[in-house]
């Protein structure tokens, strides 16, 4: 057997961190060598988590880079905003491979962040050194390369559903409305009023409109995509659903085209790229075929009336909203199939 990358990751005892042990179980090039939390370290894993029983049976470690090199290779950072800014260098000091699951290395721009994060920003010269890894987009980048911002749940749904229709000049940048939905889980373990179940059950709500952290994200790989600077109205809703994300995009037209010439554009586009799914005409895709998968499935309609498309982006906000999108990072930057320990079948129902 092979020797296998060793891999630690912090911020275990979240959804993400917890996700990514899941997936990197049967990776068949890593394996989690650490499991790291500042809050829990100590403790066993599976006291937090008892689906991990039996599965992963260690303490976990505290949160010291000199540590987590003597066990890895690379590390996964899958905690709050505001925390890798702060952690990120001293791993990179200790020439590990990081992958950043947070927010805070995806805006070049230190005021930019601060206004939308409302936290300090990371050094820029720590900012220079991430590469954003939008892997259908920005994949050739990212090989070969040290430190990867993952990108957020929100802007993956949305971007992927709309890049290669900006870079072929099919729609209008200034006509973009986003209406995101997302599944609870994507606001965290931690308790709070909004997530609570008598708050969220049979309820649903819009959040964060004109203020979610994820717009300054979203406008910037749309202008990259367009030339230009790009603004959009971006609007997300809390569902009453575990798992999933909808991004409903829409769109002025340039020219009448038919769902059949987007349909070809997309597959096109991303032909080779094993994980967006572009749906036949007439079909569009549901959170529920996607769930626990690393798969964006994309569906179209045109309304001649209106002269606007409408596209409909679905992920798993965990896998390839978080840590699948992460994972496949991991097999970029190491130069392994993109593919590698994510080639698995949505949960259906």
């Amino acid at each position: 057997m092979e020797n296998k990358t060793r891999v630690a990751i912090v911020g275990s005892t979240g959804y993400g961190g917890v996700e990514l042990i899941r997936l990197l179980q049967a990776h068949p090039h890593a394996e989690v060598a650490s499991v790291i939390s500042s809050s829990s370290a100590g403790e066993p894993i599976a006291a937090g988590f008892p689906h991990l029983s039996g599965i992963r049976t260690e303490l976990l470690d505290d949160v010291d880079p000199a540590a987590i090199r003597a066990k890895a290779d690379v590390v996964f950072l899958a905690t709050p905003a505001g925390v890798a800014s702060k952690l990120v260098p001293r791993l990179l000091e200790q020439e590990l491979k990081v992958i950043d699951l947070s927010g805070d290395f995806r805006l070049p721009e230190p005021a930019v962040y601060e206004q939308w994060y409302g936290k300090p920003a990371a050094d820029p010269a720590d900012l220079e050194q991430a590469t954003f890894g939008l892997c259908e987009i920005y994949g050739d980048r990212v090989q070969g390369t040290s430190f990867i911002s993952n990108p957020g749940c929100y802007p993956t749904a949305t971007l992927l559903g709309l890049v290669p229709a900006i870079k072929a000049g099919w729609i209008d940048p200034d006509s973009i409305i986003v209406d995101a939905k997302s599944g609870v889980s994507g606001a965290g373990r931690g308790a709070s009023l909004g997530t609570h179940y008598s708050e969220l059950n049979e309820n649903f709500k819009a959040y964060k409109i004109n203020k979610h952290q994820h717009v300054p994200e979203i406008e910037m790989v749309l202008s990259d995509a367009a030339g230009r600077d790009v603004v959009t109205t971006f609007t997300t809703h809390l569902v009453p659903m575990t798992r999933g994300i909808m991004a409903t995009m829409y769109a002025k037209l340039t020219e009448h085209r038919p769902e059949a010439d987007f349909i070809q554009l997309y597959e096109e586009f991303y032909a080779g790229r094993p994980f967006v799914r572009i749906r036949p005409e007439g079909q569009w895709p549901a959170t529920k075929e996607v769930a626990g998968s690393n798969y964006c499935d994309i569906g179209f309609a045109v309304d001649r009336r209106t002269g606007r498309v409408t596209i409909v982006s679905v992920i798993d906000n965990l896998v390839k909203g978080a840590a699948g999108q992460a994972i496949q990072n991991l097999n970029l930057m190491m130069g392994w199939d993109e593919d590698a320990g994510l080639r698995f079948v949505p949960m259906y129902p």
